[in-house]
């Protein structure tokens, strides 16, 4: 499996599912397996000298998970490889079969490894400060033919992301109300709110801590957490602008080159 990941992102070739080889029959069970395979190839890709800056969430949004089948959200790791300056055009060719989402990403000041349950209120005291942030989420996986465990093993089907450059304290802010608008070109692309997010994305946040937690990978001060998306997907095309603008927190924006044009 981690072979034929590593070879669809290689080859710009997606492949077919990988879920078939896992335990498919036993959700906990193949999703257990599924973030094996994760491991393996975040092990494989930091051997080969990227570093882990975070994680992301997905999965956020209760329709998504009945589209899977499933009651959980999902994570990924990030590493400095994917991440993009803010405003700065991006290779397209980077990528296989990007999409875009709008999310607000948090910035840890402190760990977040305590026993028990991690609450909102605790994610609340470990963090330094929230960005706007776009996920580029792209898939290995020919035409995006994704189960959960799919999109586990492979990575959450991260592909790149963008953080805003506007810090923002948590004091005051009420994330289930902040509005979401992405724009494509000028024009509106999606929309919505935190409450989208698992209802508050400190809600996503939380659940991540825990879920890390216990699989030995605990959040750590510094890291940076995508929470999930505040609003739909949007297909990516080649030299297309994307800005958002989220309420109380700020703007991001990032530009995807056109491998077609001449100069």
């Amino acid at each position: 499996m981690v072979r034929r990941i590593e070879a669809a992102q290689s080859t710009r070739t997606p492949c077919p599912p990988v879920r078939a080889l896992l335990a498919h029959d036993d959700v906990d069970a193949g999703i257990d397996q599924a973030y094996s395979v994760q491991s393996t190839l975040i092990a494989r890709r930091v051997d080969a000298g990227a570093r882990i800056v975070g994680r992301k969430i997905g999965l956020t949004n209760p329709k998504v998970q009945a589209q899977l089948g499933v009651d959980r959200p999902d994570f990924g790791v990030l590493l400095d490889t994917m991440q993009c300056a803010q405003g700065q055009a991006v290779d397209i060719t980077r990528l296989l079969q990007p999409k875009i989402e709008a999310e607000i990403a948090f910035v840890l000041g402190a760990d977040l490894d305590q026993p028990g349950p991690i609450t909102e209120d605790d994610v609340a005291q470990a963090t330094a400060h929230v960005v706007a942030a776009l996920e580029i989420v792209d898939s290995r996986i020919a035409g995006w033919d994704i189960s959960i465990l799919d999109t586990v093993a492979d990575n959450g089907s991260s592909g790149l992301f963008v953080l805003g450059d506007q810090p923002v304290a948590l004091t005051g802010l009420d994330f289930p109300a902040a509005a979401m608008t992405l724009r494509q070109d000028g024009a509106v692309a999606s929309a919505g709110t935190g409450a989208d997010c698992l209802g508050n994305p400190l809600t996503a946040v939380a659940w991540l801590a825990s879920t890390a937690r216990d699989y030995g990978n605990p959040l750590r001060a510094g890291d940076v957490v995508l929470s999930g998306a505040l609003g739909p997907m949007v297909p990516v095309e080649p030299g297309s602008s994307f800005t958002a603008d989220i309420t109380g927190i700020g703007t991001v924006a990032v530009s995807f080159t056109d491998p077609g044009e001449t100069t």
